[in-house]
């Protein structure tokens, strides 16, 4: 039975939540502040840990951080709202495994745990060394992600450099920002290399102190320092004959940035507290979200060791700037999705797809992918998906700032008045919950301007055919409908 910790300071939540995934075959526990999660995942390591990214004592950021230091493999999945979505970005680079979005979706809970589990089950089960994938300390196979080939300019400009550099030992550094998928072209590259039948492991640099870079990218001996219990394999030497992929290198710490030149230079690399060195064959692809001359140039990262990597580099475009790319991407995605959660969607209103041109996607491709599963998962089998199933974020092309009184409000699990009726029920609870949120957000706005739904409209940033349609969702709709609707 796996083991998963809840940390959130809104009781209702990790009652809810937690009957709903003990139903589910989890075993649970629950805390209600961030110092009170880290030592309860040092008593007891947990399989996964789900936290609210806005705690009483510290933010998400922090508590990942934390729990990273202790142990480099924690998963950890992030629940955010989507006005939070670069916040959101933010937690994935410090190391988070994924960010669920609010209002909370119960299946999505479940299919994004289930998603982080069975990368672990699987390794476990099949006890497979051949070709794996390890990112923060877990190991997915190489072809688990399907590679989708852009059509847009930009997109066809960077399949052109890959296919140029693929076949050939160069080191290369990928630029780009989060989200961006530059872990997905260097597997690609890797694959159309002839290291492909070899091992293609990929390292977050970004979130492991000066000890643990070492150890990670080294491996250590027994006793080599407090907690090397055993020896261990460093990135290298699973690597050996392949390809190592370097996300986020820019962090590594200046000495380890010694070390990793030496190594480059030699081919040999020494574990941590060892004696001896071992020879090493690997094919190095680096990534990095901020410029690595001018990071050199200030005194951040070693000017040898960018000259190392800089054999060839890569820029991959932002979604924003790949706009033809939007629809094949929308059904590539939307496949994906009705295939995992096995269910028959007959396609995407034309609304939602002028959004989805619209929105500027600070997210890039992981957001766009997240957003296809929300809404995938949200939308009644046979039926199309429509902005109803659409987070806040994209009909409002900008993040929607709620004053006091909507703080407080957009919170999901605040106010819940439902009794569980039978197996369903904590399901029940939280879908209501969820759709009491949104009513409770869309009311204060509504109050606020005295009823008059175009300026409320125009306030949340969404037209007022999209209010209209949610408002009928909601039991008090006629209500509201004989309001004041002054234009």
């Amino acid at each position: 039975m796996k083991r998963i910790l809840l940390i959130d300071d809104d009781v209702d939540l990790c009652r809810l939540l937690g009957n709903y995934l003990l139903r589910k075959g989890f075993e649970i526990e629950a805390v209600s502040s961030g110092l009170k999660g880290i030592n309860k995942y040092v008593e007891k390591k947990f399989d996964a840990v789900i936290c609210d990214y806005r705690l009483g004592d510290m933010n998400g950021k922090q508590l990942i951080t934390s729990l990273k230091e202790y142990d480099p493999a924690v998963k950890v999945l992030v629940i955010t709202g989507y006005s939070d979505i670069k916040t959101a970005v933010e937690v994935i680079k410090v190391g988070a495994f994924d960010y669920i979005t609010k209002p909370l979706i119960p299946d999505e809970v479940f299919s994004i745990l289930n998603n982080v589990l069975q990368i672990n089950t699987e390794d476990n089960k099949n006890g497979k060394k051949d070709r794996p994938v390890v990112k923060n300390g877990k190991t997915t196979e190489n072809n688990s992600e399907e590679f989708f080939e852009g059509q847009s300019t930009t997109a066809k400009a960077l399949y052109a450099q890959v296919n140029i550099v693929a076949d050939t030992n160069y080191s290369i550094i990928l630029y780009g920002e989060s989200g961006t998928g530059k872990e997905v072209i260097a597997r690609t590259i890797h694959n159309m290399s002839q290291r492909k039948d070899k091992p293609f492991i990929a390292m977050d640099c970004g979130t492991l102190s000066k000890e643990l870079s070492s150890s990670e990218l080294f491996g250590h001996v027994k006793g080599a320092f407090t907690g090397a219990l055993q020896d261990k394999e460093g990135h290298f030497e699973l690597a050996n004959g392949g390809t190592l992929f370097l996300d986020e290198v820019g962090n590594l710490p200046i000495d380890v940035q010694a070390t990793l030149l030496r190594v480059i230079q030699e081919r040999k690399i020494r574990r941590v507290g060892g004696n001896k060195e071992m020879e090493v064959d690997v094919r190095l692809i680096v990534a990095s979200n901020e410029n690595l001359q001018e990071a050199y140039r200030k005194g951040k990262f070693r000017e040898d060791l960018y000259h190392r990597f800089n054999e060839f580099s890569i820029n991959l475009p932002p979604l924003r700037s790949r706009k033809d790319d939007i629809l094949p991407l929308t059904e590539f995605f939307l496949s994906k999705a009705t295939a995992e959660l096995n269910k028959n969607i007959s396609g995407i209103d034309d609304e939602v797809l002028q959004n989805f041109m619209e929105y500027s996607w600070p997210g890039n491709l992981r957001e766009f992918r997240n957003v296809i599963r929300r809404a995938a998962l949200l939308t009644k089998p046979g039926e199309k998906i429509t902005v109803d199933s659409m987070p806040w974020e994209i009909l409002n092309k900008a993040p929607l700032t709620p004053n006091k009184e909507t703080q407080k409000t957009s919170e999901p699990f605040d106010v819940i008045h439902t009794v569980s009726n039978g197996n369903n029920g904590e399901k029940d609870i939280l879908r209501e919950a969820a759709s009491l949120a949104e009513y409770k957000t869309i009311m204060s706005v509504l109050k606020q301007v005295k009823f008059n739904k175009k300026k409320a409209a125009e306030l949340l940033k969404i037209d007022r055919k999209t209010l209209y349609s949610k408002l009928k969702n909601f039991s008090t709709t006629d209500t509201i409908l004989q309001s004041n609707d002054s234009e």
